[in-house]
């Protein structure tokens, strides 16, 4: 369905035909404990925490590297190892399996992840300013990066073939992995010191409780395979992707190629509206949280305690969807374009009314920020892949990660702008 609202004929023809196909299906067996929806749920907790534990233990990493940029490094390292690697993915998804790339992309995270802790007791040592435990660790931030588009795209494009509430749990863990994140960087604040010996401390227990959730997420990927209602819907792609084949011959070479360039503009729509969220989104968050507005009341605590109110909302918005989903495109994208509004408003909090400038609005503000964003993207995530042939869903969810990418990357270089 394009932006206006209407259909587009050829395609909608054939997802009529292929749904009534398939619902001569038997009905699909029941989610058991809802094991299905928690396995995917932790997955997406799982694959944005190491992210979130390179990019919180930021303040060891600057003690150490002094003269390097490290968030900024960090940040462009791992963004353009997935960018680059997620459009390998997309052209190539056919050709490999998603339960290989899960797998290993897992694998991946855990080696990533064991860098800091084993170079920190090895090698490191607390010592300031060697510059080869500064490449490792950029080695090990883009390992990380690679791992992401293994597991981030295989698994929103696996969770894109079956039903919609597995899209949503996926969606809803990202936002886990913001809060707990931030409930790890409470304690640390509250019970280490804020010296090297703290540092030290706070940053292993990030990356050791990665390893831990990054082990928990390989054996509950391996056994969501082996779920009745997973197998049953993998059998429909199957079946799907092989009368595909009987009616065109080969999904290779240019016939792919096309198929690709199809589905790209099948979600181009919800694409422009994931850009845009974050866009918005990562042009404040979490830069103008933690640099641009102070508190004389809270002082350091006031950018921990906006960011888990970020990320608090966040999860609210995503799991929102599990409640009521807005099935209308054209509402949600603008819904989209209404949150540019949030640029002049965060604005009036440096150089507005002196009511404004204080805590309570800039809380507000922060709170309704992440509210909109866990919303507003689980629900394009989830409608995305439903807009393409089943066969196809698991391509979709792939490209709109793609659009995912750009959105942070984008929003990254807009943050350097429009506040200075």
């Amino acid at each position: 369905m394009g932006l206006s609202g209407k259909p587009e004929p050829d395609s909608e023809s054939s997802l009529l035909l292929q749904n009534s196909t398939l619902s001569t299906q038997k009905p699909p067996p029941k989610d058991t404990f809802h094991l299905g929806y928690i396995i995917y749920f932790v997955l997406g907790i799982g694959y944005l925490l190491p992210w979130n534990a390179f990019i919180t233990a930021v303040d060891y990493f600057s003690y150490l590297y002094p003269e390097a940029s490290v968030d900024r490094v960090f940040a462009v390292t791992y963004m353009l190892v997935g960018l680059f690697c997620l459009l390998i993915i997309i052209f190539y998804a056919h050709k490999s399996d998603a339960y290989v790339r899960i797998n290993v992309g897992l694998g991946l995270f855990v080696v990533s992840l064991l860098v800091v802790p084993v170079m920190d007791a090895v090698y490191i040592k607390g010592r300031v300013g060697l510059k080869d435990g500064f490449y490792v660790t950029v080695g090990a931030v883009a390992l990380s990066g690679l791992a992401d588009a293994l597991v981030q795209g295989g698994l929103i494009g696996s969770a894109g073939e079956l039903p919609e509430r597995y899209m949503q749990a996926v969606v809803a863990g990202t936002a886990g992995s913001g809060v707990l994140v931030s409930v790890l960087r409470l304690v640390t604040k509250a019970l280490y010191s804020q010296d090297e010996s703290g540092l030290r401390k706070s940053a292993n227990l990030y990356f050791s409780v990665g390893i831990v959730v990054m082990a928990v997420c390989t054996v509950f990927y391996n056994v969501a395979h082996k779920l009745p209602v997973i197998k049953y819907h993998q059998d429909l792609k199957i079946q799907a992707v092989n009368e595909e084949i009987e009616e065109k011959g080969s999904l290779t070479g240019p016939v792919w190629r096309s198929t690709v360039w199809h589905i790209v503009r099948r979600i181009k729509w919800y694409g422009f509206g994931i850009i845009l969220i974050y866009i918005v989104t990562l042009s404040i968050f979490p830069g103008y949280i933690t640099e641009d507005v102070h508190s004389a009341l809270l002082k350091d605590w006031y950018g921990i305690v906006l960011i888990t109110g970020y990320n608090v909302f966040d999860l609210v918005g995503k799991s929102l969807t599990a409640v009521y989903l807005l099935e209308n495109e054209k509402v949600a994208i603008g819904g989209c374009v209404a949150r540019l509004l949030f640029f002049p408003l965060f604005l009036g909090c440096l150089h507005g009314p002196k009511f404004f400038r204080t805590e309570i609005p800039v809380t507000i503000l922060t709170c309704l920020l992440g509210l909109t964003n866990g919303y507003l993207t689980s629900v394009l995530m989830i409608l995305a892949p439903k807009v393409v042939q089943l066969q196809h869903a698991e391509t979709a969810g792939i490209v709109i990660v793609l659009f995912l990418v750009v959105g942070l990357a984008a929003g990254s270089i807009v943050a350097w702008f429009w506040v200075i």
